[in-house]
C-alpha cells in the first residue's frame, strides 16, 4: 500500500468514525446510567464540587474531561447542559483511539493499520458505547494509548514515551476501577511473550540506568494525574485511599448473585451470534474471523512484510487473557467487553492486511478484497442500525435495561403541564419509587426548581400538595388512593417490564389536554 493509499483510508476511516459517533448523538434517551453520572458531573460544573464515591460512579476522569468541553459550549449550569455535549466527550475520544493506531507502525503494517482503522469505525458495539456518557470509551482509549505508547518505548526507549505511558496509565486508573484487571492481563501477556519468544539478543541492549530512571518516570506520569483527579486537586485528601477501597466493593459486586450475572460464554456468543425473538440477526464474526487469522499469521516463520511479529502476538495474549477474565466473572454487561474487542480489532487488522498482501498480483488483491467487502459493508449497516433505527429496542444486543423512548412522552407530559400551571417550573412534583425505579428522571427533570424523590410512600407525606405525582409500580396503588379522583393518571413504560404512573390534578390536566403541548 502506498503511503498516499495509506493516508487517503486512514483519513476516510476517521471521517466515518466520527460522523457515526457525533451524529445525532440525543437520538437516544438517558439512560440511567447516564443520567447518574450527569447529575454528578452538575455538581463540579456548577460548584466546582467533586469527591470520588468508592461504592458508585466509577472514577473521576469522566467528569473533569467533561468540564472544559460543557464550558466551552456555553453551559454554567446542568440545566444548560445537552445530552450532546456529554455524550461528546466519548464520541471525540472514541474517534481519536484510531489515531492512535498510527503508533504501530513497525508492529503492523499500513494494510493492517488500516485495516484496523476501518473496522474500529464499523464496529457496532465500538461505536455504539461511544455515544454512552459512561466510562468505558474512555477506559478503552487510554488502554489504546498505554499500548501504543509502551511499543513506541520498545522502539525507541526514550523517557518522552515512558511518561506518555505512564500518563495513560494513570488516566486509566483515574477512570475505572476495572482497570486493575486489564493492568493485570497486559503484565499477563507481557510475561507469556517473553516465556515463549526464543532467547535472542536485543537489537539494542537495555541499560540498567536508563530502565530505573523510565520506570520512575512512568510511575510518577502514572501516580500524580490519578493523585490529582482522585483527591479532586487537593480538596479530598482522601480520595486517592477510597480509590483503594473500592476494590473491595467491585470484587463484591463482580463475585455476586444478581440481574447482571450471565454465563461463561456470554460475550462470545454476543459477538459471534445474537438474536433475539423475532429480531434481526447481529453478528461481529467477520471482525472475529479476520482476528483468528491475524493471530495465526503472528505465530507464523514469516509474518509479513514491515510488520513486527512481537506486537501482534502481544496483543493476541492481552485479549486472549482479557477475554478469559471477564468470561470468568459472573458479573456482566455488554459495555464491558469493549476492552477485548479493542484487541480484537488489531489482530484483525493485522489478518486482513496480510490476507491483502497474500498474492504479489494486483488481480489476486482486488479479489481478496471483493471477498471481504461483504463483511465490511455488513459492519456499516449494522452500525447504522444499532446507532440510528434500534438504538433502543431490546433486540440490539447492546442495548442494556435501556431507557425507553415512552418515558421521552411523561417527560413531554410534565413539562406541558409545567407550561399551562402558574407555577411554571416551580411546580411542585413528589416522585415516588425505588431507586432503580428513579433513574433518570433526575436528569430530564433538572430544570423543576420543586422535584422530591421518595423511597417510601408514607416519606413523602400527603401528597394531595402536589399537582404532580409520579409513582413507580409498587406505590402506584398507594398513590392513587391517596389522590382519589382529583387526579388524572396515565401510564408509561420506564423500561422493559417497568411502569411509571403519572397522576396530575385535574385542572392542569385539562388545561394540558387544551394547549398545544399535549399533540406533540
Amino acid at each position: 500500500m502506498t503511503p498516499k493509499a495509506f493516508r487517503g483510508l486512514v483519513i476516510c476511516a476517521v471521517l466515518g468514525a466520527l460522523l457515526f459517533r457525533t451524529v445525532r448523538l440525543g437520538v437516544r434517551p438517558m439512560h440511567s446510567d447516564e443520567a447518574n453520572q450527569a447529575v454528578k458531573f452538575g455538581a463540579l460544573l456548577e460548584r466546582g464540587e467533586y469527591r470520588y464515591d468508592p461504592a458508585d460512579h466509577h472514577g473521576p476522569s469522566l467528569y473533569y474531561l467533561t468540564l472544559p468541553v460543557a464550558r466551552a459550549l456555553g453551559a454554567r449550569s446542568l440545566a444548560a447542559v445537552s445530552e450532546t455535549a456529554l455524550r461528546l466527550v466519548p464520541a471525540l475520544l472514541g474517534t481519536a483511539m484510531i489515531l492512535l493506531f498510527l503508533l504501530f507502525a513497525g508492529g503492523l503494517a499500513r494494510e493492517s493499520i488500516a485495516a484496523a482503522a476501518v473496522l474500529a469505525a464499523l464496529s457496532p458495539s465500538l461505536t455504539y458505547y461511544c455515544r454512552f456518557y459512561i466510562q468505558e470509551t474512555l477506559l478503552v482509549f487510554f488502554l489504546a494509548g498505554l499500548v501504543a505508547a509502551g511499543w513506541r518505548y520498545l522502539r525507541t526507549r526514550s523517557g518522552w514515551w515512558a511518561a506518555a505511558a505512564g500518563l495513560a496509565a494513570g488516566m486509566m486508573y483515574a477512570t475505572k476501577e476495572t482497570s486493575v484487571i486489564l493492568f493485570g492481563a497486559l503484565a499477563a501477556a507481557a510475561l507469556i511473550d517473553r516465556l515463549l519468544r526464543p532467547k535472542t539478543p536485543e537489537a539494542t541492549p537495555w541499560k540498567a540506568g536508563a530502565v530505573v530512571l523510565h520506570a520512575a518516570i512512568f510511575l510518577a506520569a502514572a501516580i500524580v494525574p490519578a493523585w490529582l483527579l482522585f483527591t479532586s486537586f487537593l480538596k479530598n485528601p482522601a480520595g486517592l485511599a477510597d480509590s483503594l477501597a473500592a476494590f473491595g466493593t467491585y470484587l463484591h459486586r463482580a463475585g455476586g448473585p444478581g440481574l447482571h450475572t450471565q454465563p461463561w460464554y456470554h460475550y462470545i456468543r454476543t459477538l459471534l451470534y445474537a438474536r433475539f425473538g423475532h429480531g434481526p440477526l447481529w453478528s461481529e464474526a467477520f471482525i472475529v474471523a479476520l482476528a483468528v487469522a491475524g493471530s495465526i499469521f503472528a505465530f507464523a516463520p514469516a509474518p509479513g512484510k514491515d510488520g513486527h511479529p512481537r506486537l501482534v502476538r502481544f496483543v493476541f495474549f492481552f485479549t486472549a487473557v482479557t477475554l478469559a477474565a471477564y468470561s470468568f466473572i459472573p458479573y456482566k454487561t455488554p459495555w464491558n467487553a469493549l476492552p477485548f474487542t479493542l484487541g480484537l480489532v488489531l489482530l484483525a487488522g493485522n489478518g486482513a492486511g496480510l490476507l491483502l498482501r497474500t498474492g504479489k498480483f494486483r488481480i489476486v488483491q482486488v479479489v481478496v478484497l471483493a471477498v471481504m467487502a461483504p463483511g465490511f459493508l455488513n459492519l456499516g449497516f449494522q452500525d447504522y442500525r444499532a446507532n440510528f433505527v434500534d438504538y433502543a429496542n431490546p433486540t440490539n444486543p447492546y442495548v442494556y435495561a435501556q431507557t425507553s423512548p415512552d418515558f421521552l412522552k411523561l417527560v413531554r407530559a410534565v413539562e406541558g403541564i409545567a407550561a399551562v400551571s402558574p407555577e411554571h417550573e416551580r411546580l411542585l412534583v413528589k416522585v415516588v419509587a425505588a431507586p432503580d425505579e428513579t433513574w433518570p428522571l433526575p436528569w430530564y427533570l433538572r430544570r423543576f426548581e420543586r422535584v422530591g424523590y421518595w423511597t417510601d410512600a408514607a416519606a413523602a407525606g400527603d401528597v394531595r400538595d402536589a399537582p404532580v405525582v409520579i409513582a413507580s409500580a409498587g406505590f402506584a396503588a398507594a398513590a392513587a388512593r391517596a389522590l382519589g379522583e382529583g387526579y388524572q393518571s396515565a401510564f408509561y413504560g420506564l423500561r422493559p417490564e417497568v411502569v411509571l404512573s403519572l397522576f396530575v390534578r385535574r385542572d392542569l390536566w385539562d388545561a394540558y389536554l387544551r394547549s398545544p403541548r399535549s399533540s406533540s
